[in-house]
């Protein structure tokens, strides 16, 4: 005899199905959610990874830059100390010129004649002085133009003024620039 199935076996499939179907989408779901919260946590780690190296890079950029700051600064003292040396090194090798500037001008003052003021602005010596003649002022000039400290003399002022003791004196004013000999020697 044929076998008649009578259950309702379509529903029982389709019930089947459903549940498989069901099945599967919860497998999803969970899958998705575990999938999902793993990133996160993976992404969440990652970030927190970056942080933390970009707080040790800007603590090393702190570092260097107090470095650099101080590398600054050495390098701005060194300066001072070099314009400090500088300047010791000119005085060193300037401090006998003062001396040898009056012993010339001692050498170059004839008789009659007696320096009142006696000026140096840079490389320029001004002198005031009296002399009983102009004659002696003019001895004065050549003596300066003869020595080796002294160049190009020039008479700026003569005056003739009366005074008591000497009868009649004359004032004046003269520059000249201040030159160095090759060799000190020379100006002697």
């Amino acid at each position: 005899m044929p076998r008649i199935n009578l259950l309702p076996w379509r529903e029982e499939r389709r019930a089947a199905r459903r549940k498989q179907f069901l099945l599967v989408l919860l497998v999803v779901v969970i899958g998705s959610a575990t999938a999902v919260l793993i990133a996160n946590q993976v992404i969440g780690l990652a970030i927190d990874r970056q942080i933390a190296r970009n707080d040790y890079l800007g603590k090393q950029i702190a570092v260097v830059d107090e470095r650099i700051k101080q590398i600054d600064d050495l390098k701005e003292r060194r300066q001072q100390l070099l314009e400090r040396m500088r300047i010791i090194q000119d005085l060193q090798g300037n401090r006998s010129v003062s001396a040898r500037i009056f012993d010339q001008l001692a050498r170059a003052l004839p008789d009659g004649v007696y320096f009142t003021e006696v000026k140096m602005t840079g490389k320029v010596l001004s002198i005031t002085g009296v002399a009983q003649a102009n004659n002696r002022v003019s001895d004065l000039m050549r003596n300066l133009e003869a020595s080796a400290w002294f160049d190009a003399p020039s008479l700026t002022e003569v005056k003739t003024t009366a005074t008591g003791q000497m009868g009649q004196a004359n004032v004046f004013q003269l520059s000249a620039h201040q030159t160095r000999p090759a060799t000190p020697e020379e100006g002697q």
